[in-house]
């Protein structure tokens, strides 16, 4: 089990470049951007907290892209250790779960890293002018502990920004699975 990191709220988004895994369409961070809520959540296809969620993140995805909020999920597992978070794992799980939003591959782990993601599932939301307004969990529950998947985390962030304010500053760090860097040798 791993915590997310604390990074400083009005944090400037970063950049990329990566591929959505379903289309093979090049993403930046430009594509996925809204002038209302921009979220962008670090997740992969094994991690047994990701998968306990993933039928709500959908739903809340949907849900709140009907308002403009724009979604984009992102891998950055070692793909060549855990082969079920690749590419084509990547698009079936995207399919397979209808994914309302580009799943993209991040196979150097730059992104992960200029972003400080450091497990799955880990949400950071971006105001209008993709300045960091929320970091943190989706909602409480976790595999086992007899709490329902609400997303209230996400969804009460997402809704202060729709309402013109800001998310309370008190934030619930992400736990999960600890993203799977590769080895530097």
């Amino acid at each position: 089990m791993a915590y997310a990191t604390e990074i400083a709220l009005g944090t400037q988004a970063h950049d990329f470049a990566l591929l959505d895994t379903v289309t093979g369409k090049l993403f930046s961070l430009r594509d996925v951007a809204s002038t209302k809520a921009t979220v962008i959540m670090f997740i992969c296809n094994h991690c047994p907290y990701v998968l306990h969620v993933i039928d709500k993140v959908t739903e809340v995805a949907r849900h709140y892209q009907q308002q403009g909020v724009r979604f984009v999920a992102i891998n950055a597992n070692d793909a060549s250790t855990y082969p079920q978070d690749g590419p084509e794992k990547m698009k079936a799980l995207a399919k397979d779960y209808s994914f309302p939003f580009p799943y993209l591959y991040d196979q150097t782990q730059q992104v992960a890293r200029t972003y400080q993601a450091v497990c799955t599932p880990e949400f950071f939301v971006y105001d209008a002018n993709m300045r960091l307004a929320y970091h943190g969990q989706f909602d409480d529950a976790r595999p086992g502990n007899n709490i329902a998947v609400t997303g209230s985390d996400l969804t009460n962030a997402l809704d202060a920004l729709l309402q013109g304010q800001r998310p309370a500053t008190e934030q619930n760090a992400a736990i999960g699975c600890g993203i799977k860097w590769k080895h530097p040798y």
